[in-house]
């Protein structure tokens, strides 16, 4: 009898999934290499034109068969994926290694997609760095084309109808957001995969779901058998193996726990979110992509307080995107919330990033620290022509709705200042063309580096709002790469370093009456509510999928209590001491 097994890894979406583990074998990229003779490199093109046309095709069949009610996330990555499949980095590429080296359209594909992936293993940003297995993912798909095979997901979902399966948890080595679409279709319960982040393309997929998940969870496909019975548990990131009749059970109550849980909660989405004392709250929505607008409507948010503008420029790998088609993507978030504000921040990359290549052409180097080189406003005050590009396009949305513009990673005072004034330039330029936007519309940074914290008065005086980015300041106060795996115990939100620094702050900008927001990871962490609520903080903005357990934690809480348990927290820096006036605080 085999002894239970349990596995660790990174919790991403909330719940508990009990089932057989069905596996996905990864694509097999170690692929034939031979040479072609001359007189047959173009049928070898043609070969690939087919492939790339038949993954084009079942990527539109996809498209056209999502449920009314499917998450917009997925729409999205599909779109994604059909876009790197027509991108001249991977086709024009591939096609020079056929032409020029003779290689077969396999092995042509291999050599491209390792040559990608150098581009994004140095990137520092965790969401950018993972937008590598798009690429991946892609590349699967056109060998499995080549070779005539059906998808992975194919392949699980005609085996799960033919045998009648309906509580199977899908374990891989990774898994590409449209196969997980035809895994939602036939009611799989949970995912656990080998690689993936809390940003991860099936993280971000899950959440929307709203099916347990937990990722990179190492050898998890090397150790999970077919058919073995597991338990996930997404709150936490457990996988259990052939669990005990004992743990079984305390699952299985848990998770019927959950459902009702869930039930309720759905109850208080369009109830006002006010604490006990009265005091009212507002709740927003982290975005990525404008189809994820109506998410955050459906879910009850009160505005966007953070739309990520990068995904709309790794998207283009020659050129960045032309002013209309970002004013358009813009516009569409705005419109879809309905006169609710949306906060648009301007692009968060830098020299570390492929997007680089884009504006800098021949002899692109990684700079040599890129987490402290040319990333976000740094970048964009160095390309001041994209900038203000971005900002016409930002200015001429805001006059279909509340907008306002979020600047990032912001330290000096001349780097506050010449932002502003780039800021007039694309106002005066769009007074010279005759049009129309938001003349009032508020600009606000980032607080996320210790520095920008510190001398948060420099902010205050210049700005109309600010919003604290939790997670590059939790980095950059312990000096902690939350990617990297050899120090990632490390990133520690509740650090008394990182306390201290939110809750200055906040007692800044409460006392110069600027309105202050936490975006970061911690907004949307019930289990950090309490505290964010008595350090003051009024506004929280997270992924909409957590909206709900926030604004339960919220209802239940009285500020006036959290007073003194909030100061002996920050007074602590002893780890028991700490521990014990955090208890103290959700006792509250």
């Amino acid at each position: 009898m085999r002894v239970s097994l349990t596995l660790h890894g990174i919790p991403v979406s909330c719940g508990i999934a009990i089932g057989r583990a069905y596996l996905i074998a990864p694509a097999a990229l170690d692929v034939d290499h031979y040479l072609i003779e001359a007189d047959q490199i173009d049928a070898e093109i043609d070969r690939f034109h087919a492939a790339q046309a038949a993954v084009v095709a079942e990527l539109a069949e996809l498209r056209d068969d999502l449920a009314a009610d499917a998450p917009s996330e997925m729409g999205a990555f599909i779109d994604v994926h059909t876009m790197i499949l027509n991108d001249a980095m991977l086709v024009q590429e591939t096609i020079d290694l056929i032409r020029t080296r003779r290689y077969n359209v396999e092995w042509a594909l291999a050599e491209q997609l390792e040559i990608l992936g150098g581009y994004f293993d140095d990137i520092e940003d965790e969401y950018l760095r993972e937008r590598k297995a798009d690429i991946e993912q892609v590349v699967e798909r056109l060998l499995k084309a080549l070779a005539g095979a059906p998808t992975a997901a194919s392949l699980v979902v005609h085996t799960a109808v033919s045998n009648g399966h309906n509580e199977m948890i899908v374990v891989a080595h990774d898994i590409a957001p449209a196969d997980m679409l035809q895994f939602k279709t036939q009611a799989f319960k949970g995912f656990v995969t080998d690689l993936g982040g809390r940003t991860s393309h099936t993280a971000i997929v899950a959440r929307s779901l709203g099916i347990p998940a937990s990722v990179g969870v190492q050898q998890a496909s090397v150790l999970i058998r077919q058919n073995d019975l597991i338990i996930v548990d997404g709150d936490h990131g457990i996988v259990i193996v052939d669990p005990a009749p004992i743990v079984l059970e305390e699952y299985s109550y848990r998770q019927s726990e959950k459902l009702l849980e869930q039930r309720k909660l759905q109850r208080l989405k369009f109830s006002p979110t006010q604490a006990l004392c009265g005091t009212k709250i507002d709740l927003c929505a982290n975005i990525e992509l404008p189809e994820d607008a109506q998410v955050a409507v459906e879910a009850g948010a009160m505005g966007v307080g953070l739309f990520r503008t990068e995904f709309l420029f790794m998207n283009h790998k020659h050129q960045l995107p032309e002013e209309e088609e970002q004013f358009e993507a813009y516009k569409r978030a705005i419109e879809l919330m309905n006169g609710k504000p949306v906060t648009i921040r301007t692009i968060d990359v830098g020299a570390d990033k492929p997007l680089d290549s884009m504006s800098g052409g021949e002899g692109y180097e990684t700079a040599p620290n890129p987490a402290l080189g040319l990333r976000a406003i740094r970048w964009s005050l160095s390309e001041p022509q994209m900038f203000i590009t971005q900002l016409r396009a930002i200015l001429r949305a805001s006059a279909f709705g509340p907008t306002k513009i979020l600047i990032p990673m912001l330290a000096h005072a001349q780097e506050i200042d010449q932002t502003l004034d780039l800021i007039r330039e694309a106002e005066r330029q769009l007074d010279e063309a005759g049009i129309a936007y938001d003349r009032k519309i508020q600009v606000g940074a980032m607080i996320e580096i210790p520095a920008a914290a510190i001398a948060v008065r420099l902010f205050l005086s210049r700005l109309d709002f600010l919003s604290i980015g939790t997670n590059d300041l939790i980095q950059y106060t312990l000096a902690i790469d939350r990617a990297d795996n050899s120090v990632a115990h490390l990133y520690d939100p509740l650090h008394p370093a990182v306390l201290n620094l939110i809750a200055f702050t906040l007692r800044e900008a409460k006392r110069a009456g600027v309105p202050m927001s936490v975006c970061g990871e911690m907004a949307g962490d019930p289990s950090a509510t309490r505290l964010l609520l008595g350090l003051g903080l009024t506004e929280f903005s997270m992924h909409p999928s957590q909206l709900l357990v926030v604004k339960q934690e919220i209802l239940r809480s009285n500020l006036k209590a959290f007073e003194k348990p909030v100061a002996d927290v920050l007074a602590a820096y002893e780890p028991a001491e700490l521990q014990a006036a955090l208890t103290a605080l959700q006792k509250a």
